[in-house]
């Protein structure tokens, strides 16, 4: 149980940091530059975005939210912007799902990615029903009502998605039958006059490397923008099996910044045949934080997107029958190999790394903290706005211990009380060597008390300033998950 004096302490810090940031404010002095301590953090430092994709059911799964409020910085929706939800009978607008994308995105200081426009998959049966005369009518009626609905609320759209064979030849769908190729820069044009300030791209798979299909992509490119069609940017896909990231992606990447075009990876995963064994982990953590380099190496590309939040609500094993652990987060919310491999490339330090750094909340994209700096023994620790203080960095002794301060005011991370219970408050305290001042930072995420073999928790699972933290049985949930460095 929480002590009621203790749990103040939280609130206290909390004005004590806003005083001062209001008095840095008004006098000019600089403040600790504040640390890149998420994914989202540490793309946005780079000048990137590191974002996912969600559903309106994922919206209702807390283990999933948490994590994407607190990690991603862009949102893709799933399937609530694509025709068949948008517009399922001509003329029939239901904008409401991707409504609800927006707002959990706005809500999170998230931008989104529109996706997608015009695509052959997922269309109403109407569209492909219509009178060929029809088909230009009824694509750029709906191109122009759905991007004015959103107009200033997204990023980049996915105006047309998909359109190549694997042998590089255009699709013969409805939109093709209608048209000839004249329909992609016909999309781009009204996607253009819809929303002018929208980044408008062309979407694909297998284009990451240089093939049939990319070669086609970048002829098109070239076209197009020879045109003057409003192209802004090419979105490579990157569905990966593990071990098969191309070799020829950053090379295939720059060629087309080269013409003047943003790129991005816009729905990575990289699944392995199940079960998942430490081998094909690693080498997913080679291949994220692979992408994750030649995005770094290509100054137009501008982000990375990860399809969906966790293995256990990943597509790929509907899809993909005996494949499946293909995101940076298992199936309970636990970050991977992958996601440290990620966070290096981004210029961070993962959990096994560095002696010395802040422990980072990564349900809450916070920093384990002493409220309001204090040194009190008996100090209750809270979750806090990561900023790079004294009492945000703690040092991993080689006796299993984390300090803070150093010095003559070095104090330990302690169990109150040699407690074992769940619940039990964790406290700043002198050191002394007992077993409920020892502690193992372990590779699954966790950081756990050696005595007593409870977890490290946010209480609640809360992500706001001054959440308490405890003692509790391990769950394996995003508010257990801490990085080191």
């Amino acid at each position: 149980m929480i002590d009621p004096c203790r749990a103040r302490l939280g609130g206290i810090a909390a004005l004590a940091v806003a005083a001062v940031m209001m008095l840095a404010a008004v006098t000019g002095t600089a403040l600790p530059a504040r640390a890149a301590t998420s994914l989202r953090g540490l793309a946005e430092a780079k000048g990137r975005y590191f974002g996912t994709a969600l559903t309106v059911a994922d919206l209702s799964v807390s283990g999933e939210t948490g994590i994407a409020g607190a990690q991603f910085d862009m949102v893709t929706p799933g399937n609530e912007m694509k025709w068949d939800t948008t517009e399922p009978s001509n003329g029939s607008y239901n904008f409401g799902p991707g409504d609800r994308i927006v707002s959990f995105a706005q809500s999170h200081t998230m931008r989104v990615r529109g996706h997608n426009l015009v695509w052959h998959s997922q269309l109403p049966s109407w569209v492909s029903a219509l009178p060929l005369n029809q088909v230009q009518g009824a694509m750029e009626a709906h191109i122009t009502t759905e991007a004015t609905h959103y107009k200033g609320k997204v990023y980049a759209w996915d105006v047309v998605n998909e359109p190549f064979n694997e042998d590089g030849s255009l699709r013969k769908d409805v939109f093709y039958n209608a048209m000839g190729s004249n329909y992609i820069a016909d999309a781009l044009r009204t996607a253009h006059a819809a929303d002018p300030n929208a980044a408008l791209y062309l979407n694909d798979y297998n284009i990451e490397g240089q093939n049939a299909k990319s070669n086609a992509m970048y002829s098109l490119a070239q076209s197009l923008l020879s045109q003057g069609v409003p192209l802004n940017g090419i979105g490579f896909e990157s569905h990966f099996i593990v071990g098969q990231v191309p070799s020829s992606m950053l090379s295939n990447m720059q060629r087309f910044a080269d013409l003047g075009l943003d790129v991005a990876v816009t729905e990575l995963d990289d699944r392995i045949q199940l079960p998942a064994g430490s081998t094909t982990l690693q080498q997913q953590a080679t291949d994220f934080g692979a992408v994750t380099n030649d995005c770094l190496q290509v100054s137009r590309c501008v982000g990375v997107s990860q399809w969906g939040v966790d293995d256990g609500h990943s597509w790929i094993p509907g899809t993909f029958p005996g494949y499946g652990a293909a995101t940076i987060y298992d199936s309970d919310y636990q970050p991977k190999p992958a996601y440290n491999a990620v966070v290096t490339a981004l210029g961070g330090s993962s959990s096994g790394g560095g002696s010395t750094g802040e422990l980072h909340a990564v349900g809450a994209g916070k920093c384990l903290d002493v409220p309001n700096a204090a040194t009190a023994q008996g100090t209750q620790l809270q979750i806090y706005d990561c900023w790079g203080g004294s009492n945000q960095l703690w040092t991993r002794t080689s006796g299993g211990q984390l300090t803070v301060y150093g010095g003559g005011s070095t104090m330990c991370l302690d169990a109150y009380g040699n407690q074992t219970s769940p619940g039990t408050e964790v406290e700043i305290w002198p050191c002394n060597g007992q077993a409920n001042q020892q502690w193992q930072v372990n590779s699954n995420g966790t950081v756990t008390g050696v005595q007593s073999g409870l977890c490290l928790d946010v209480t609640g699972a809360s992500t706001a300033n001054g959440a308490l933290v405890q003692l509790w049985t391990c769950s394996g949930r995003s508010n257990q998950q801490w990085t080191f460095g």
